[in-house]
């Protein structure tokens, strides 16, 4: 039995009062790079639950005439998607500036478009995992549950700042600590050794687009950790902990706190997968704190080119080098070891960027890459990689296939796993 044709979605479209439309007429396109084109069949899927919309200030959209195969601007504001944790964008949201077009808030704008009564997005499954979808949870449960987190642990500053971004910045890792269930964010950073052009926590008055969440503003002790681990342990039976969150800077210049709080929780009987979410930046910190009973680190790195990574991360007081050395360290002492790889269409998956994960991978025995997108303006970013030699893009298809032909042991997802206690 032949399997159904995917229809050709239409342009999506808004106008100045933010209702949404479908042309006509015009079919959606979509961005990789600088390149436009109509989105293949295996590029798109129906737009999943919890997926959000985004109106794109000062940018118009475009959308391909099938009669005459030209790209025609429509009058209205572009519409992008944002697909909800769980899967990956592989094209982006194709429109045309005005001059006067603001830089885009730190979110991955995917293309979207409509057929069949539904909406259609360019993105892939990546990762069956349902953690950080709240579709059919009342908000009332999730606030119900942060303010039993305070209750419970009334002097806990932790506990406290984590209620509050369940409850004002809807921070899908808080709000399953608050339901106590899944994976448990750790912030303890207030500093970091980076200057990330996307930093989700802090940005500078002159960057033009504000930082989407508050910083972390104080740091925990080790006491105030572990009442949070115990405390989820007790309620998640596969309980995973992770330092390294979006409120934070980097937790490696926490590790001596780190290394206290781990060999705490080990020494009182802590059970679960504990993980740091991290740059790679102080190679040293691993073996003290793996010995504390570390499980896992996941590396982000929006390239293993040590220009392209340099441009993006412009680190300080390390370099790229110390980070691939931490990825070897950690591999070298039994953790298990994932790339936070910041997919970004069109870059991402150009020959040159796919040989050096690749080389990277095969020499570390690489456990598992999380693709994610890289939340950035596109063309903030494509700006910012201008001075790089790239290629022609293969599409996110092809780039996930050349990584498991090469590296056939590595896993693929979006979250950080559950190991045990190993």
């Amino acid at each position: 039995m032949a399997s159904k044709k995917k229809p050709r979605p239409l342009l999506v479209f808004a106008d100045k009062d933010g209702q949404i439309y479908d042309h006509p007429e015009l079919q959606m396109m979509c961005r990789r790079g600088d390149e436009l084109a109509q989105p293949k069949p295996e590029e798109y899927i129906p737009l999943p639950p919890d997926s959000e919309f985004f109106l794109l200030p000062g940018r118009h959209p475009i959308g391909l005439n099938p009669e005459t195969g030209e790209v025609e601007e429509v009058d209205g504001i572009a519409v992008a998607a944002f697909a909800c944790p769980g899967n990956t964008l592989t094209g982006l949201a194709a429109y045309s500036n005005s001059e006067d077009a603001p830089i885009l808030p730190m979110f991955a704008y995917g293309a979207v478009g409509y057929a069949n009564g539904k909406f259609w997005i360019t993105a892939k499954v990546v990762d069956e995992d349902r953690r950080q979808v709240f579709t059919k949870i009342p908000r009332q449960k999730i606030d119900s549950g942060a303010r039993r987190l305070m209750k419970d642990m009334p002097e806990n500053r932790l506990v406290r700042h984590l209620a509050s971004c369940a409850l004002t910045y809807g921070c899908p890792a808080a709000k399953n600590l608050a339901l106590g269930r899944f994976e448990a964010p750790l912030p303890t950073s207030r500093t970091c050794n980076a200057r990330c052009i996307g930093c989700i926590s802090e940005q500078p008055e002159d960057s033009g687009f504000p930082s989407t969440q508050e910083r972390i503003k104080f740091t925990p002790t080790a006491e105030e950790i572990t009442e949070i681990m115990h405390y989820h342990a007790k309620r998640e039976r596969k309980p995973i902990f992770s330092f390294g969150q979006g409120c934070e800077g980097e937790p490696l210049t926490e590790a001596a706190l780190l290394t206290e709080a781990i060999q705490k929780y080990r020494d009182e009987n802590g059970k679960g997968t504990v993980n740091i979410n991290t740059n790679g930046s102080i190679t040293e910190s691993m073996e003290p704190l793996a010995a504390a009973g570390l499980n896992s680190i996941r590396v982000s790195l929006n390239s293993l080119r040590e220009p392209v990574y340099d441009a993006y991360y412009r680190p300080k007081g390390y370099k790229f080098d110390d980070v691939v050395a931490t990825i070897y360290k950690a591999k070298e002492l039994g953790l298990h070891v994932s790339f936070n790889y910041l997919y970004f269409p069109g870059i991402s998956d150009t020959e040159f960027e796919i040989a050096a994960l690749i080389d990277v991978a095969k020499k570390c025995k690489l456990d598992f890459i999380q693709l994610r997108n890289l939340n950035i303006d596109p063309d903030l970013y494509m700006e910012l990689m201008e001075p790089y030699e790239f290629g022609p893009g293969m599409g996110f298809v092809n780039f996930r296939k050349r990584i498991k032909s090469e590296c056939p042991w590595i896993g693929f997802g979006y979250y950080n796993p559950y190991l045990g206690d190993k």
